[in-house]
């Protein structure tokens, strides 16, 4: 499916004034179409990135190649996201419409490209694949749910001796059962009894609510609302965690590791750990009230607020919007105020709207769930996008490997 860009986007991708992004559509090389809203133009990127390569193949390959590992040109195929105007897309259908088929659909979707017209079954595990009073004396005792899943993961394939060199089929099985366990895994700060029920749950949404501390799941819009937030969580192209996971797959290793070293990068404050600083935002300004106040001298130190603005989306993160509306249905007490008070503060002093992380948070706020519950809920939906990954770069039976330029590493003034 055909990939377009806005004009601003497209005029930053290649450096050029807008003047110049209408020239060279008047001469040729670059398509453009009406926007989605009917207001403006987009730009084909395929075509973008013709116009740049040609561009930069006057300096030569390794600046190109160079600029590929910092949100540069693309440096591999896949068929499982694409991101055309409006929203951001699945094997070609829609994450926004995907969600209400469900997390598990969505699952089968991104591992097989099959479309189910039943809901999948799944195996139900009777356990949680190791021991868990040997992971929780290991936790200390303000864990949170995502400080428990490396754990739980390296735990579940030491445990696992037919976990390497799997065919394909038994390891679509091996991330079934793995997905649900992270999901009962989770809950362990809470007890052991919270672990059961949520791996025991019927779906990975009633799980993930039961799991993390919420309630009410009979409610429809509380089920659509974990399903949302896990799907729309689940791919989001080569971002820095789901490339972790395909260099360490395209290596030979097995279904875990893999994993485990997608859990690793998403772990970073750069990357799934927006969302606990978007927590502890909301904690410092406390009620409703005092949001504007605490933005505002934030703003003046010089700090950056977290879980506003996105590379890729100059005019707003195109999820987010899904995720603060189902929200705002569920309703909440103060923190969840305290949310869209501090959205919008950052709206009228005209910043960037909100990504995805702070959408995850005012979903596990309005759903009631325990500290650190939107980056577990990121966590356990990007799972999904890794195993996809993961699926993809054992097809391409290549290793990924670039290479470093060596560059003089001695400190400016030293002898030669």
């Amino acid at each position: 499916m055909e990939d377009w860009v806005g004009a601003r986007e497209a005029s930053e991708f290649l450096g050029v004034k807008r003047e110049t992004l209408y020239a060279y559509v008047s001469r040729g090389k670059l398509r453009a179409a009406p926007g989605s809203d009917g207001r403006g133009k987009v730009y084909s990127r395929a075509d973008l990135e013709r116009v740049r390569e040609r561009s930069q193949a006057r300096s030569g390959h390794a600046p190109v190649a160079a600029s590929a590992l910092h949100w540069g040109e693309p440096v591999l195929d896949s068929q499982i996201s694409s991101f055309p105007p409006g929203g951001h897309h699945y094997r070609g259908v829609s994450a926004v419409e995907q969600a209400k088929e469900g997390f598990e659909p969505t699952c089968e979707l991104l591992w097989t490209g099959q479309g189910a017209d039943e809901w999948p079954d799944w195996p139900l595990p009777e356990d949680l694949g190791a021991e868990p009073r040997r992971v929780a004396g290991l936790l200390p005792k303000d864990a949170r749910p995502t400080d428990v899943l490396p754990l739980a993961i390296a735990a579940m394939a030491a445990a696992d001796p037919l976990r390497f060199a799997a065919p394909p089929a038994a390891d679509l099985h091996r991330a079934r059962l793995i997905l649900r366990r992270m999901v009962g895994w989770m809950a362990l700060p809470r007890g052991l009894a919270a672990c059961l029920d949520a791996l025991r749950a019927p779906r990975l949404a009633v799980g993930v609510v039961h799991g993390l501390g919420g309630a009410g799941i009979d409610d429809p819009t509380v089920l659509y609302a974990a399903d949302l937030a896990l799907v729309l969580s689940a791919d989001h192209g080569l971002t820095a965690s789901t490339f972790a996971a395909r260099v360490v797959a395209s290596t030979g290793a097995d279904l875990y590791s893999s994993l485990s070293a997608g859990l690793g990068a998403l772990s970073g404050p750069k990357h799934g750990g927006i969302s606990d600083r978007v927590e502890a935002l909301v904690d410092e300004a406390g009620k409703p009230a005092r949001a504007a106040a605490v933005v505002h001298d934030r703003l003046r130190r010089g700090e950056a607020i977290p879980g506003f603005g996105h590379r890729l989306y100059p005019d707003g993160d195109e999820r987010t919007p899904h995720l603060m509306e189902v929200a705002r249905q569920l309703g909440g007490g103060p923190r969840l105020e305290t949310v869209f008070a501090i959205a919008r503060t950052m709206e009228e002093a005209g910043h960037e709207p909100p990504s995805l992380d702070f959408g995850l948070v005012a979903v596990a706020e309005a759903l009631g769930l325990c500290r650190g519950a939107a980056v577990g809920i990121f966590a356990v939906g990007r799972a999904a996008g890794w195993v996809a990954h993961i699926i993809e770069q054992r097809e391409s039976n290549q290793l990924l490997r670039p290479r470093a330029r060596a560059v003089d590493g001695r400190a400016p003034g030293t002898s030669r």
